[in-house]
């Protein structure tokens, strides 16, 4: 997924645990002391739900937390809106503790700041769907007319126009989590909460909302936390994502930097099975490269090197090779954008006789060559020899 997301950390999440159980207190001291979820349980029969995350999650990005059943991402999103309260550690948004909040600003924050869409949709069956959609405006004290033109535009904009007098029970699963979305959507909420907003969805109803989400996102630039399970979902939809197991946090990146350097064997088992050709850029494996003015200037590097024609265009050359003028030896350029991913550039790296010269908005990020891209596509041999990850 493209990143639109800015420098500007929208949430920070500062060293958090949670524990359920009577004393949460003695019990994190156990697991401070190198207790692990297992072990805790069966001791003091209390749950690890999160140990000490850290998380940055910036402005008009799409961040994802992901792990199987137990690993703690729904216990995490729900820490964000204060809808559970963390054992330690604290949550900032835009730079607010929202912990120290009291009820009549916490109100306020989830109703202006922050919106949640829930996996069951949680939609009234006795309201239609503008009444669905609007009935969080009409609470916080909106005119009925307003509310009413908000709600039909974040109606036509999830695509269901024409349904607003419809009930939820004659609308199907896919168009029901639409009207979640609207729902959410007509807050005009910075942030959105989506906890497995979609996994209970049939596959192509799924497939279809996550591709609405994406152009969704494409236009309004919110941040949105996505919870998932699913690593394709995950890959599709995330510029960066976190991974969790047993409550504790076992990588954060992007989804080709997880690919290609996965942190431990646990992630290197979760990643294993991914097409890495559908998802891995151009742009996440380009060898950045200096840009020589001819090919004298380039005597002292090595391999292929870009040489710019002063005109704007670029070729490349072999360092070192002979020449008997400043265009002799320059090849012309194979180019393809940063953002396709190396399935989309297998034509162009047909041509194993030069690399690809990768351009990202109109610039040279590097050069792509097939052992750059056949390393990245290898899977860990390690890994691949593991039994699969189970819940």
């Amino acid at each position: 997924m493209a990143d639109n997301s800015s420098n500007q950390i929208r949430i920070k999440v500062e060293n958090v645990s949670k524990i359920f159980g009577p004393d949460p207190k003695a019990a994190m001291a156990a697991v401070e002391g190198g207790m692990g979820k297992a072990e805790l349980l069966e001791s003091s029969n209390h749950v690890l739900g999160l140990h000490a995350i850290n998380l940055d999650i910036r402005q008009g990005e799409t961040f994802v937390i992901m792990g199987l059943s137990g690993s703690g991402k729904s216990t995490l999103i729900r820490h964000f809106n204060r809808l559970i309260e963390p054992t330690a550690g604290r949550i900032l948004v835009d730079g607010e503790d929202v912990l120290k909040l009291g009820k009549s600003a916490l109100r306020e924050f989830r109703r202006k700041k922050i919106s949640m869409v829930f996996q069951r949709f949680a939609l009234l069956p006795h309201k239609t769907v503008l009444e669905n959609v609007i009935y969080g405006l009409l609470i916080d004290g909106m005119a009925k007319p307003k509310a009413r033109e908000r709600g039909m535009e974040q109606i036509e904009l999830v695509g269901l126009g024409g349904f607003e007098q419809h009930y939820p029970g004659q609308l199907s699963g896919g168009m029901q989590q639409r009207v979640g979305l609207a729902r959410a959507l007509a807050t005009d909420a910075e942030i959105l909460l989506m906890d497995e907003a979609f996994s209970a969805l049939d596959p192509l109803i799924r497939h279809d909302m996550q591709m609405q989400l994406r152009e969704i996102q494409a236009r309004l630039h919110k941040t949105i936390v996505f919870i998932t399970h699913d690593l394709d979902e995950a890959l599709l939809l995330g510029n960066h994502i976190a991974i969790l197991k047993d409550g504790m946090l076992r990588q954060v990146g992007t989804g080709a930097g997880i690919l290609i350097a996965p942190a431990d064997e646990y992630v290197a088992r979760f990643v294993r099975d991914v097409n890495r050709a559908r998802i891995v850029t151009c742009g996440a494996l380009a060898e950045p490269k200096p840009i020589y003015d001819s090919p004298q200037a380039a005597s002292g590097d090595s391999g292929w090197v870009i040489i710019s024609d002063g005109h704007g265009g670029h070729g490349l050359m072999r360092a070192g090779s002979k020449h008997d003028s400043n265009t002799s030896g320059i090849e012309a350029a194979i180019t393809i954008d940063a953002s396709a991913n190396v399935e989309e550039a297998f034509g162009a790296l047909s041509r194993r006789d030069r690399p690809l010269m990768v351009m990202s908005e109109g610039r040279i990020s590097g050069l792509l060559g097939w052992q750059t891209v056949l390393r990245a596509l290898e899977r860990s041999n390690e890994a691949e020899h593991k039994p699969p990850l189970s819940n």
